[in-house]
């Protein structure tokens, strides 16, 4: 199977490691099959021997059960300990590679990606799948193979002490293949299905849970209830489902492992009748039957386990095979020096190629240092303009140069590396205020992050906090206001220092004291550099060196801030309307 191909390039770094543990573990499994031999020479050479005296069957008894007592009490325990230890140390070391991997496959999947794709789901592969797929290494490279081990060695002491009861023990063999194939077949397919019902259930609470405050806000919590219940639901029909199929396998194969034991008493019993067996065979080969109708059923758990398993490996694989929609081109080249010359050559851009293009045509050229406003009604096109220059989208017509060279022939973590993005709604993450400026440049000082603060205007209010710069700021940012999350930001990007500036709506939807603040920190970074601002109110961007208009993804218009009011156009207008409105 292909998974399992794929799975084993993890597994081949630590193949000494499982051959070891194998190893270790054929002698750990080899142990308890003592105990027959030890049943069938008690019985007939030391209780059933009349030739030997009481003294000598006592004496003999003491030997062999001093022996085995070392065997057992001194010998086995150290061995099940590094057998346990190191499947559970293999196992978990090869997931964390996988995560590892994954983790690295997560970072350049694209916006587009993300956009069709709720987090949960994305959480589910790599935490609920991949912690599956360990129990590949521990039973299907280890505990498999060590039960069809144990099984052979069984079957093969069994014939040396009786081939035709040895038969006898093996006539239900083919029924137990049998059944294993044919419900374990199915089983794959609705473990599958039981999987994703998870990953749904995952999905759904984690962006409920993000949402709390919109549901609290709302009351909707018994509507909110009442879809939880359908998703709960869902996976409970799913997973019993997958539990109804499971019960009958077991209980059609543990019948068939349960029959042959009887099986053997009964022709076993009838040969020591005749005289042609001893008590002791008899009794050593119900102990074999044992040993070896064990790991049968441990092989169905089994079953049932890598049946998970190749189901999660399967999910985890498909993951892995989202293809990226942004990637660097054979050969790119690390972009190390920029001036800050931005042209945009007839860019066309349609978010999917089925839909209609939101940029049409776009011609614009942007000289080193200057500040472009892009302004226009909602969804004519700005910000996805502005997402191109760092290619979190690539173009599907036209081209976008950076000094003369079109971005896509540069290393994407060196372009974006050279662009600082002032976003409406910054995302922080759940850590402290320093963690999240120091996200701008990790390698630099905590000193240079304090200047980056004051130069943001965020040095004040940090300080106010009881654990100052320490204060952990909660999930996406939640124990500061908009205006403080803002003024990190700006932190941030002061602190990495890019020669381009993206800011895209920084301003809106903040008090007058915060758009104050918030305003000056902008323009103090806006300073030499080239930059792009999207803006919805206008009053903020009159100051800008161009100012464009863009409506149904088309530039209308173009020009300084004075230029535009004397037009009188597209531009003028909607200054008037946000004039009167003020």
């Amino acid at each position: 199977m292909d998974s399992i191909r794929r799975y084993l390039q993890f597994v081949k770094p630590y193949k000494w490691q499982i051959i070891g543990t194998v190893f270790i573990g054929l002698i750990k499994f080899a142990i308890p099959l003592l105990l027959p031999i030890l049943t069938k020479y008690v019985l007939d050479d030391i209780v059933g021997n009349d030739k030997i005296s009481t003294a000598v069957k006592t004496e003999k008894l003491y030997w062999v059960m001093g022996i085995m007592l070392v065997i057992f009490v001194v010998l086995r325990p150290p061995i099940e300990y590094y057998r346990q230890y190191f499947a559970q140390w293999t196992g978990t070391k090869i997931i964390y590679d996988i995560r590892n991997q994954l983790f690295t496959h997560i970072q350049k999947l694209s916006f587009k990606y993300y956009s069709n794709t709720r987090a949960g789901e994305v959480i589910s592969r790599v935490i609920n799948d991949v912690e599956q797929t360990k129990n590949f290494v521990i039973t299907g490279l280890m505990n498999l193979w060590l039960d069809i081990a144990t099984i052979i060695i069984a079957i093969a002491v069994m014939f040396t002490m009786d081939i035709n009861l040895t038969i006898v023990s093996l006539v239900l063999m083919p029924f137990y293949a049998f059944s294993v194939k044919h419900f374990f077949g199915k089983l794959r397919a609705i473990t599958r299905i039981r999987s994703q019902a998870l990953a749904d259930v995952q999905s759904h609470l984690h962006e409920r849970v993000q949402g709390m405050p919109v549901i609290k806000s709302f009351a909707i919590e018994d509507y909110e209830q009442e879809l939880f219940d359908k998703q709960n639901r869902n996976f409970l029909d799913k997973a019993l489902e997958h539990t109804s199929w499971n019960a009958k396998s077991f209980a059609v194969v543990n019948t068939i492992t349960d029959i042959a034991p009887l099986l053997v008493i009964g022709y076993a019993g009838y040969e020591v009748i005749q005289g042609n067996m001893t008590v002791g065979t008899m009794a050593a080969f119900i102990g074999f039957i044992d040993r070896l109708y064990n790991p049968l059923r441990r092989l169905v758990n089994s079953s049932t386990t890598m049946t998970q398993t190749l189901a999660s490996m399967d999910r985890v694989f498909e993951f892995i095979d989202e293809k990226y929609d942004i990637d660097d081109k054979p050969g790119a080249t690390e972009l190390k020096h920029v001036e800050g010359n931005v042209s945009f050559e007839k860019v066309t851009f349609a978010y999917d190629e089925k839909e209609k293009a939101v940029l049409k045509n776009i011609n614009l050229n942007v000289q080193k240092g200057e500040t472009i406003a892009l302004v226009g009604m909602s969804g004519g096109g700005k910000s996805s303009l502005v997402s191109l220059i760092p290619r979190f989208y690539d173009v599907n017509e036209g081209c976008i140069l950076l000094d003369g060279t079109d971005i896509r022939e540069y290393n994407v973590r060196s372009l974006r590396d050279k662009i600082g993005m002032v976003l409406q709604d910054n995302i922080l993450f759940s850590e402290s205020v320093m963690a999240n400026i120091l996200m701008g440049k990790p390698d630099a000082s905590e000193a240079d992050a304090i200047n980056a603060a004051k130069a943001a205007n965020a040095h004040d209010f940090i300080m106010g906090f009881p654990e100052g710069y320490d204060t952990k700021v909660g999930e996406r940012g939640v124990k500061l206001s908009g205006g403080q999350k803002q003024r990190v930001a700006i932190a941030r990007v002061f602190l990495k220092n890019p020669p381009i500036l993206v800011m895209d709506e920084a301003t809106s939807a903040l008090d007058l004291e915060s758009e104050h603040l918030i305003q000056e920190a902008l323009d103090k970074l806006a300073r030499d550099r080239t930059t792009f601002i999207v803006a919805h109110r206008l009053s903020t961007i009159t100051h800008a060196d161009r100012i464009v208009h863009i409506e149904n993804g088309e530039i209308a218009e173009m020009g300084t801030h004075e230029e535009l009011m004397r037009k009188q156009g597209h531009y003028y207008r909607l200054f008037q309307v946000q004039l009167l409105e003020s």
